[in-house]
């Protein structure tokens, strides 16, 4: 999978992470960075969501992670089964380049492979089957995601663990009221990205209309639902510079993606927000947080 995410979501909010991956236009090496700084702020996340994994997946042999971007949450995944090869795969070879580097940087590249090519149908290339598979914000971008849960599970070994990343709740950066504007900017923002993302999914060619019920997705697909919890990431006001780097980042890409269906107040009130030289703007206030949920759902493929 590519990626625009999320953002990676905040590519909306659904991921800066995985962006669709025919999105031939999208400049990898430059988006590199930010995915990766995106993927570094949420690790205390995916270390929770990777403690809780480990519990119910003991001692796997492969482990493949689906989208995976630069790698950030696939080298996690190596440290966190340290008897377990690794595989990232996505649609940007660029992006798996950076992951076979990280990997290599980081001590695990004996036991860490990249897969690059459309997804699902590439996965077809794995020598052996999984143990655990993992796919971050990566479905949402498939037309029919029942059929792509269904072939993810194809791709399991008989016991073994799909664990996929949906929904949750969108990142929160700003207080209600900012002292300018009218109060509630983020929540209407967030409002316009959700129709964003549903004329997204609707202009996929042979897009599937999908009730979003995961648990009942992946047992329409031939898998057990076993787990659903949510992950939260809490970086309080005052934040590290990575945090307001990020909270920059994804407020100016949602500038560029939506800015135009925003009101006039609104869009003046985020343009202040991202003035390097106003006080009151997210590069100098005080205030910024980082408060995010993420939902995982975790399948066994019958023996």
């Amino acid at each position: 999978m590519a990626h625009d995410h999320h953002d990676h979501h905040n590519d909306h909010e659904h991921g800066d992470h995985h962006a669709p991956h025919d999105h031939g236009d999208i400049d990898w090496a430059e988006m590199a960075p930010h995915l990766e700084a995106q993927a570094e702020l949420y690790t205390p996340l995916y270390r929770q969501a990777m403690a809780w994994l480990a519990r119910e997946v003991t001692d796997p042999g492969l482990v493949v992670d689906v989208g995976s971007g630069p790698g950030v949450v696939s080298c996690l995944f190596a440290e966190t089964f340290p008897g377990a090869r690794v595989v990232a795969a996505d649609g940007a070879a660029p992006l798996l380049e950076r992951a076979r580097a990280r990997a290599e940087r980081l001590g695990f590249g004996d036991r860490f492979g990249t897969l690059a090519g459309d997804l699902p149908a590439a996965l077809a290339d794995l020598d052996y089957p999984a143990d655990l598979m993992w796919a971050s914000q990566s479905l949402h971008h498939l037309p029919d995601q029942r059929a792509a849960l269904a072939a993810l599970g194809g791709h399991l070994a008989p016991g073994g663990t799909l664990a996929i990343l949906e929904g949750g709740l969108p990142a929160r950066f700003l207080p209600r009221d900012i002292g300018f504007g009218r109060p509630g900017l983020q929540a209407r923002i967030r409002a316009v990205e959700e129709d964003a993302f549903a004329e997204m999914r609707a202009d996929l060619p042979d897009s599937v209309a999908e009730t979003e019920d995961w648990p009942a997705m992946l047992t329409t697909a031939g898998l057990k639902h076993t787990g659903t919890r949510s992950f939260l990431l809490d970086l309080p006001a005052p934040v590290s510079e990575a945090a307001r780097d990020y909270v920059t980042t994804s407020l100016s890409r949602l500038r560029e993606r939506i800015g135009e269906r925003l009101d006039a107040d609104d869009l003046a009130t985020l343009d202040r927000l991202l003035d390097p030289a106003d006080e009151a703007g997210v590069h100098r206030r005080q205030d910024l947080f980082v408060l995010v949920a993420h939902t995982v759902y975790t399948a066994v493929r019958p023996v």
